[in-house]
């Protein structure tokens, strides 16, 4: 109840910040809930297009993130800690959490200067309008292409 999800006028906001997560607690941490304009994605070139499934492109965003000359802003004065956030993984219900690729893991810390907004390629599969708390939403289906010979994971994934 104490954050607050507006952007704020003083950029970019990493509202589940390590302070609070109940798992991840690195400084270089940017994954989960991060508010940002359009113009500072365009500042990074989006997200690297080498990570397929769960995880680790968060990381390498932080890289870009950085690059950009962006500075990162974060909650102050929560009191709730670790339990302002609860972080389900259930292998269940959540398959896609436990894959893991090996040659996908090192790309983590690296920065990928080649991929991004810029040479993503994609269909827009369906659109769905709806309204959120009384705001209108537009939920994207995307089909991401895949280049085997640039991220030979995304044919496994």
């Amino acid at each position: 109840e104490e954050l607050d999800y507006s952007f704020p006028a003083a950029g970019p906001f990493h509202v589940a910040s390590p302070e609070l997560h109940p798992l991840y607690h690195y400084s270089t941490y940017v994954g989960g809930i991060l508010l940002l304009t359009k113009q500072h994605y365009r500042m990074c070139n989006g997200m690297s297009n080498r990570f397929w499934g769960w995880g680790r492109e968060d990381d390498e965003f932080y890289r870009r993130f950085r690059a950009a000359g962006l500075q990162l802003f974060r909650p102050s004065g929560i009191t709730s800690g670790y339990k302002t956030f609860q972080h389900l993984h259930d292998p269940a219900w959540r398959k896609r959490d436990q894959k893991r690729i090996a040659s996908q893991k090192q790309e983590q810390f690296k920065v990928d200067r080649t991929g991004g907004l810029t040479n993503l390629k994609y269909r827009v599969e369906s659109r769905t309008s709806l309204s959120v708390a009384g705001s209108p939403c537009t939920v994207l289906n995307i089909l991401l292409e895949c280049d085997s010979t640039e991220t030979p994971w995304c044919a496994s994934g």
